[in-house]
């Protein structure tokens, strides 16, 4: 099956902060949980992908590359966005159709955003999509805490559905390249 590792926005400045934002919740899990899938992806020989978000530090810098605790693949595709939905503009859902990929697992930040629009584009352009549910992270809303939303969105997205695709939520720990959709189906 060809299948891909996308990871979304996990830039230095969005995941530690700055002056103006707060570091994302559980932030040491996320970088953790990151590396922890990244390996397992090369163990499987499946592609890794980023997205990182030309807003964070103004697009340039240390605060806008990827975060230094991540441990990239050399052959890692880097892909950079204006919007907030990841295939919008960026050539990635053209990469991921080039590439007949038909399963993406999903991390990074931020839950209600970028996550959020990335799982559901993905299940509408015909993937099934694994949204590792301890691999994404946010920061605190003035309704919600970030905690509260990444329960929330893991609830929300696992079992979502556009027709003959859908998302589910696994963690980490589990073999997410060994997709559990078809027994959903």
């Amino acid at each position: 099956m060809n299948q891909a590792l996308l990871i979304i926005d996990a830039q230095q400045e969005l995941i530690d902060g700055n002056q103006e934002e707060r570091a994302v919740f559980n932030k040491e899990q996320l970088v953790r949980n990151i590396n922890l899938v990244i390996e397992k992806a090369k163990e499987s020989n499946v592609p890794v992908m980023f997205v990182r978000d030309l807003d964070v530090a103004e697009g340039k810098g240390t605060g806008f590359d990827i975060h230094n605790g991540i441990n990239v693949p050399i052959e890692a595709k880097i892909f950079d966005k204006k919007a907030t939905n990841c295939f919008h503009g960026t050539g990635l859902l053209n990469h991921i159709q080039s590439q007949s990929i038909i399963h993406v697992v999903v991390m990074g930040c931020s839950t209600q955003h970028c996550i959020d629009s990335a799982v559901r584009t993905a299940t509408i352009n015909g993937l099934d999509v694994t949204l590792v549910g301890d691999g994404h992270s946010t920061v605190d809303s003035d309704v919600l805490s970030a905690e509260q939303i990444i329960k929330h969105h893991n609830r929300t997205l696992h079992g979502h559905y556009n027709v003959d695709r859908f998302s589910v939520v696994r963690n980490a720990e589990e073999d997410l390249f060994q997709p559990t959709h078809d027994s959903y189906r």
